[in-house]
């Protein structure tokens, strides 16, 4: 049996359609897209307002949700130094040190149907938490990615699950920290872990890759022994790495091997669009050329770049090499696709003194250029059919709510622009559904107070130990 639905305006990769008919199939993919559809068969439901495709989220550490808004307060450093990612990392290393698997599942769990309500119909999840306060393995090692993949299949969420391989806290393999005990792997130890995965992720439609935690945390020979491991796994699974994050990494990596951390990457593996490149804030001319040749997707997180005072990902320069892009909500400090998008423009026309950046001949409205471009970038970089509303892809997408305050009157691509430009920090969203499935329905997911209020007496819980 198929299933369909009928929008009078939806957002196709091609751009906006009108009296649009959209049918899937059991499995959820799409098998029709038919505009001008003067008249929508009897069974098929009607959108109360836009269609748009879900957005993939490419960069997530889900605990770390239930620390957002707890670093902001400046830190007693003796020895004058301001804040910076730096000393949150610090913070951010003690709480995780506290993380237990209930607790992990709770946030997680509470973590996707915010997800949902906001717009995120998939998430690629960057799992580093991988042992016991102790640092010592649980008696079943997959223990914290199988909390992850429970919470995201109860939440309802696509899920790309990428076990983070992280065994040097420095440049040259300097040893790792107290703080970094949990997160601690051997090559060896990982790919078993993947191995182990594999059957539980093909079970639940979840994709599996891996994530070389970044340059500073693996060394060139376990990067090489992992990359060829995950290939004997899966060639085609996802590999994603953060790179160029912070400047002072930057000047590390070019006292280390004389490069900067982009061109070390781009001459040492070989990146292509299986990649995500997290971050890659700080790139030169030619590795912005270089790397959008590649193919791999540059993982912009704007807000957690901001709240982190990474810096500016140089995007005119990254489009004008066609690079592809998508974006992810990372420390979770804000958890709104439309946000992202909107930070991200707003970063742009803080740098270059210029309004509408992010906009192209081709595609001149802003809100409709980057919604594409992300959902676009963001599929690629989890791995899964998830790309937008064509035959082919999986039936995942949002139905803009058109009686919110911002968007009530409006056309569809205006409906858009006011969603992303204009929606006061409230959701403008009516129905999300994700392989057809209904996740989301007058703005609510089923599970939004069972999940809270989980999600609140784990964070309850952590802040009192």
């Amino acid at each position: 049996m198929s299933k369909k639905i009928f929008a009078k305006n939806a957002l196709l990769p091609t751009g906006w359609q009108k009296n649009v008919l959209l049918t899937w199939d059991q499995q959820g993919t799409f098998t029709q897209i038919q505009p001008n559809t003067e008249t929508p068969p009897k069974e098929a439901a009607s959108a109360a307002g836009p269609l748009i495709p879900g957005m993939p989220n490419l960069h997530s550490h889900a605990f770390q949700r239930a620390l957002a808004g707890l670093t902001e307060y400046r830190g007693q450093n003796t020895d004058g130094r301001q804040d910076s990612f730096w000393s949150w990392r610090t913070l951010m290393y003690r709480f995780a040190a506290r993380l237990g698997p209930a607790q992990l599942e709770a946030i997680a769990l509470g973590l996707y149907v915010e997800m949902l309500e906001a717009g995120y119909t998939s998430v690629c999840e960057f799992h580093y938490v991988h042992h016991d306060s102790d640092g010592q393995p649980y008696a079943d090692d997959a223990t914290l990615a199988l909390a992850l993949l429970r919470a995201a299949g109860r939440a309802g969420i696509g899920m790309t699950l990428l076990p983070v391989l992280y065994q040097t806290s420095g440049f040259g393999g300097l040893p790792p920290n107290a703080g970094q005990r949990r997160f601690i792997r051997s090559t060896d130890s990982m790919l078993r872990l993947l191995e182990g995965l594999k059957p539980q992720c093909d079970k639940q439609a979840a994709r599996l890759g891996l994530a070389p935690h970044s340059l500073r945390a693996v060394q060139p020979e376990a990067l090489r022994h992992a990359l060829a491991g995950l290939a004997s796994i899966d060639n085609t699974a996802p590999v994603h790495i953060h790179i160029a994050e912070q400047t002072q990494e930057v000047d590390a990596c070019i006292a280390w091997s004389g490069q900067r951390p982009v061109a070390w990457l781009l001459d040492h593996a070989e990146v292509n669009q299986r990649w995500c490149l997290v971050h890659a804030t700080h790139m030169n001319a030619v590795e912005h050329a270089r790397a959008a040749a590649s193919g791999a997707v540059a993982g912009l997180c704007p807000a957690t770049e901001a709240n982190l005072g990474d810096g500016i990902f140089d995007l005119p320069a990254w489009l004008a090499a066609s690079g592809r892009w998508g974006i992810g909500s990372d420390s979770h400090i804000c958890v709104n696709a439309a946000e992202e998008l909107m930070l991200l423009e707003y970063s742009q026309r803080l740098a270059t003194r210029q309004r509408n950046v992010a906009a192209t001949p081709e595609q001149p409205q802003v809100a409709r250029a980057m919604t594409l471009a992300a959902v676009k970038g963001g599929a690629q970089a989890a791995g899964r059919a998830v790309s937008g509303l064509a035959v082919g892809q999986q039936a995942d997408f949002v139905v803009l709510d058109p009686w919110h305050p911002s968007l009530q009157g409006l056309s569809a691509p205006d409906m858009l622009s006011a969603h992303v430009f204009a929606s006061h920090r409230s959701s403008a969203i009516d129905e999300v559904r994700v392989a057809g499935q209904v996740s989301v329905s007058a703005g609510r997911h089923p599970l939004n107070t069972s999940a809270t209020a989980g999600f609140l007496a784990a964070r309850t819980q952590l802040l009192a130990l």
